[in-house]
């Protein structure tokens, strides 16, 4: 073993882990995660979720007591979501409390249905921070175009935001502006703003996986010169704007007003590609005030072999644009590949979650109580 993950921490970049379920949260796999990996954060999604409940019996005795009750399929997904969300929030509090509310946060994500809708997204996000009642969670809305207007509003009231689903620098910058707004929201109404906090993430790992595939149909050496190269590229250039938009002016306002800037989060780090390192998303991303949100596989391997040797973004922003730029050269249009994305992301995540919801009632038809 290494102490990567010690030295990544010491960079600057927060270590959260991509999972949870019950069973890690009982066992006391999350709590020796926090102690000797150096994670100080958790994200989750539909998927995550789906995995989770699908697999052994974790969640039979409260599946149980919610099919006595009667409730709906959607109704349980919540109460047995939000309980995980509740237990790894409090597993993860003393990291809250150290770092000033930073870190030790868990997210959970609205509905990915409403991922279209702006009112619901408020009012669902609205309804899961009262669920969930704990100062450390994410909720975790969209990067669509109407979550946008959504992410403005959630932050104007106070509540706390882990933006998902960002592929493009356009859609990025946007989600800042959104951010920026929230705050200034939230401080008309005299909220404290150094309780909000908010990430951005920005998937990583997918962006290859598109672009790696229309490279290799394009088939030239340059083009084969270009692969797994993208992503980091892009990731790269995010890191950038960040830079830029939280030192500006308007920035400059809400810092006085003990503002928490919005962390960029790398998302999607695990590796699909076999012939690249299974760590390359994460030592290749490294820069104060990140976050970088690992599958357990690829922390393990992080843990085992990273080599982290400081900043690897900053001083890369014109070599990453000339990536880009012999990337479209080739005719791969950047627009036509984050958009895809993005409409694939919502697509799968609404897939997980229909997933969740067969899956969820088989559980309570199984568990139901026996008519007398």
């Amino acid at each position: 073993m290494t102490d990567a993950l010690k030295r990544l921490s010491d960079e600057g970049v927060a270590i959260w882990l991509d999972d949870l379920s019950r069973q890690r949260i009982t066992s006391g796999n999350l709590a020796e995660l926090i102690d000797q990996n150096h994670v100080v954060g958790v994200t989750t999604n539909p998927s995550i979720f789906q995995k989770a409940i699908s697999e052994g019996h974790g969640y039979d005795q409260q599946v149980s007591d919610l099919a006595a009750r009667r409730v709906t399929v959607e109704e349980a997904i919540r109460m047995i979501t939000t309980a995980d969300v509740r237990d790894a929030a409090d597993i993860l509090r003393p990291v809250f409390d150290s770092t000033d509310g930073q870190d030790g946060r868990v997210s959970i994500e609205v509905d990915p249905r409403l991922a279209h809708d702006t009112k619901a997204t408020v009012a669902e996000a609205k309804q899961l921070a009262w669920l969930v009642d704990r100062p450390n969670t994410l909720i975790k809305i969209p990067a669509t175009e109407a979550g946008l207007p959504a992410i403005t509003e959630v932050i104007g009231l106070g509540i706390s935001v882990n933006v998902t689903l960002i592929f493009s620098l356009e859609r990025y910058r946007l989600v800042m502006e959104a951010y920026l707004a929230g705050l200034e929201k939230a401080r008309e109404r005299g909220l404290d703003l150094a309780k909000i906090h908010s990430v951005a993430s920005f998937f990583v790992s997918r962006v290859d996986t598109e672009i790696d595939k229309r490279l290799d149909g394009v088939g030239t050496d340059e083009a084969k010169a270009l692969k797994g190269k993208a992503a980091l590229a892009n990731a790269r250039l995010a890191y950038e704007a960040y830079e830029e938009v939280f030192s500006g002016e308007r920035w400059e306002s809400l810092d006085k007003a003990h503002a928490n800037k919005q962390r960029p989060l790398w998302a999607s780090t695990g590796v699909k590609d076999p012939a690249y390192k299974d760590t390359l998303y994460v030592v290749d991303l490294v820069a104060p005030g990140t976050v970088n949100t690992m599958p357990e596989a690829t922390l393990e391997a992080t843990a085992d072999h990273g080599e982290v040797t400081g900043d690897t973004i900053r001083g890369t922003y014109d070599d990453s644009r000339a990536v880009l730029e012999a990337v479209a050269k080739l005719g791969i249009g950047y627009d036509e590949v984050v958009q895809l994305l993005e409409d694939e992301g919502v697509q799968k995540f609404e897939a997980s979650w229909n997933d969740l919801l067969t899956s969820t009632e088989a559980e309570l038809k199984r568990l139901a109580p026996s008519e007398a």
